[in-house]
């Protein structure tokens, strides 16, 4: 018993399956097509009785080199890009920098105000325990 899909009828389904067939499968078939036809056309170019190899090596070396140009310049227009980018942040940058460097400056004192006067009791209280201890230690021969 094999189980079977429902297939829809809808408007919009078979809009979808002509639009697959036009828009997708229709230009990658052509696309073959014409690959195919280049190839056999430059296989006859060549090796045929006045074929010249070398051209033909030639403009295929220029085909491969093309894609590698092209992203190439793409790389090198990005590193532009972030130089001058750089270049302008190193601009603005020092300001924003003292800036930081001054409020850490002012954080720090406050840190630092806060953290001794949460240990100052501690301290006091050891201090006091010391002088007990020698307090202590004097009168015990």
């Amino acid at each position: 018993m094999k189980a079977e899909l429902p297939h829809p009828e809808h408007y919009s389904y078979i809009q979808h399956r002509r639009q697959v067939t036009r828009q997708i499968i229709l230009p990658v078939v052509i696309a073959a097509l014409l690959m195919i036809g280049l190839i056999v056309l430059i296989c006859l170019a060549t090796f045929n009785q006045g074929g010249d190899v070398g051209r033909w090596a030639a403009i295929s070396t220029i085909w491969i080199v093309i894609p590698v140009m092209i992203v190439g310049l793409i790389v090198l227009a990005l590193l532009i890009g972030l130089i001058y980018l750089m270049a302008r942040a190193l601009g603005a940058l020092p300001y924003y920098t003292g800036l930081a460097q001054d409020y850490t400056y002012i954080a720090r004192g406050y840190i630092l105000r806060g953290v001794d006067m949460l240990v100052k009791p501690i301290v006091g209280l050891n201090n006091v325990l010391e002088k007990i201890k020698e307090f202590l230690g004097r009168i015990t021969p």
